[in-house]
């Protein structure tokens, strides 16, 4: 059975409801001298990264993965969840003088939200190294800091660790040389529809061409399901209908485990996706990225529920 090093961010995030509508509070003619405070009486803090919340979904399925992360001197309740959880935090590393990485996120009435991130420790996420002692056997590159990513995409290709490239929302940051370089090593990519038209524009191939470059190519559509490209095949993915539709952060991150799962255990590309489609719907019914507290068994049933058969 493979090991999945899940590499990527640590993150808090403090979601704050305005109870009106931004709108109503921006004068247009007045932007360039913009000075307001919106009262948000509701707030939650919710556990979330791109690795703490893959990590978080692969433990769900009955894995062990080792998350691999740098935080900082407030990880302290985080750590705490993990331990909780039994999620193996050896290797998170702790910057010192350094925060969390931490989003701040106010929405209004009408679903606009205002966010403020801060990458704190995250930055030095090269400080981490890939290393042959945690004999992994599959790994995913995570948004994280630039320079981690690169780092632990040319240590996984150098000790020989296939990988699944999901750039998220840092893809921007990367030039098409960069992203080329990403390519040339990954075996897997994961992007959004949205991602993968930047990825497109930025590599100037199409997606078809793009899978070609690697193993397998997956992209996902929201509720339109997602589409996977292997060995010259498309397969459609549908998307499994949720219990009820809450709120869609860490809905990628509950797809990519199910990817890592099905990957690490050699399924076929349809019930890898299929299975990665049953986590998102399981995820998009609870509200933040960490709270469907849904086991493996119950994951299987809605599997089977869903398709009419059971690969586990």
């Amino acid at each position: 059975m493979k090991k999945i090093l899940v590499t990527g961010s640590i993150a808090y995030d403090t979601i704050m409801v305005f109870p009106d509508r931004f709108k109503n509070h921006l004068l247009a003619d007045q932007l360039h001298i913009l000075n307001v405070c919106f009262l948000t009486p509701e707030m939650r803090r919710e556990f979330g990264g791109t690795a703490g919340n893959i990590g978080y979904n692969l433990k769900l399925l009955g894995e062990a993965p080792l998350v691999m992360a740098t935080v900082g001197e407030d990880i302290g309740p985080y750590l705490e969840r993990l331990q909780r959880l039994g999620i193996d935090a050896r290797f998170l590393k702790k910057m010192p003088g350094q925060f969390t990485a931490q989003a701040f996120i106010t929405t209004d009435l009408d679903d606009n939200q205002i966010t403020a991130f801060h990458p704190g420790a995250m930055n030095s996420s090269h400080e981490n190294h890939v290393r042959r002692e945690l004999e992994a056997g599959l790994a995913i590159i995570g948004p994280d800091g630039k320079q981690g990513m690169q780092q632990h995409a040319r240590e996984c290709a150098e000790l020989g660790v296939p990988y699944l490239f999901d750039p998220g929302q840092g893809l921007p940051m990367f030039s098409r040389e960069e992203i080329d370089e990403f390519l040339r090593h990954a075996t897997y990519v994961a992007v959004n529809d949205y991602e993968g038209k930047l990825l497109e524009e930025k590599t100037g191939r199409n997606l078809e061409a793009l899978a070609r470059q690697v193993k397998t190519l997956i992209v996902t559509h929201g509720a339109q399901g997602s589409r996977i490209f292997s060995a010259g095949k498309r397969y459609e993915i549908p998307a499994v209908k949720a219990d009820a539709v809450l709120d869609p952060t860490g809905c990628g991150d509950a797809y990519r485990a199910g990817l890592l799962y099905g990957i690490a255990r050699g399924w076929d590309w349809p019930d890898t996706g299929r299975l990665a489609s049953v986590m998102g719907a399981i995820k998009i019914s609870h509200r933040g990225a960490q709270n469907h507290a849904t086991g493996r068994h119950e994951i299987e049933a809605r599997f089977k529920s869903a398709f009419g058969h059971s690969p586990f």
